[in-house]
């Protein structure tokens, strides 16, 4: 729960259910979660799998003192990063993401695994992710393939053609 709801404070989005305690509702539509923050970060081909259960346990100690400090009460039915109210995760987020912080690198990370689930979907196949309506990738108006699964783009992005293609290219686009 703490790991998702980092990834809402770095990328918000809606809540998904009455009551959602995880998504903090500070935006409109899917944000990271929606986008599979939690899905990409324990896959085993990110390299952070394996020590998500202690970085949750360190956002969750952290999220502690930093309530102590603010003297906030803390709901005891949650983790206490969950716990914390969006302005709250937000102000938390950005002291643990600043460069003079001991853990940075730690918590970049995660918001850069974050932002790649929203921006990219990399945990998905391009086709599978747009088919299920990634928040994402639909927001930024990534282009669907044409029924044949493939991408081409009328339009020269530039609105102009930069190099001619080379003559032995095959129909599939690949160099001969």
């Amino acid at each position: 729960m703490a790991i998702e709801a980092y990834a809402d404070t770095i990328i918000p989005g809606e809540r998904r259910f009455a009551g959602d305690r995880v998504c903090a509702g500070a935006a409109a539509g899917g944000g990271a979660v929606a986008a599979g923050a939690l899905e990409l970060l324990t896959w085993s081909a990110g390299g952070l799998a394996e020590q998500l259960g202690d970085i949750a346990v360190l956002l969750n100690v952290h999220a502690g003192e930093y309530a102590a400090e603010h003297d906030l009460t803390l709901d005891d039915d949650v983790p206490p990063f969950v716990a914390l109210d969006f302005a709250h995760r937000t102000a938390l987020v950005r002291r643990l993401t600043d460069p003079g912080h001991p853990e940075k690198q730690i918590w970049i990370g995660l918001a850069l695994f974050s932002n790649m689930a929203y921006d990219s979907a990399a945990h998905m196949h391009t086709v599978d992710a747009l088919a299920a309506g990634h928040p994402g990738l639909h927001a930024i108006g990534y282009a669907t393939a044409d029924v044949d699964g493939l991408w081409r783009f009328p339009r020269f992005s530039y609105g102009r053609q930069l190099a001619p293609l080379h003559p032995n290219t095959t129909s599939t686009g690949s160099p001969a």
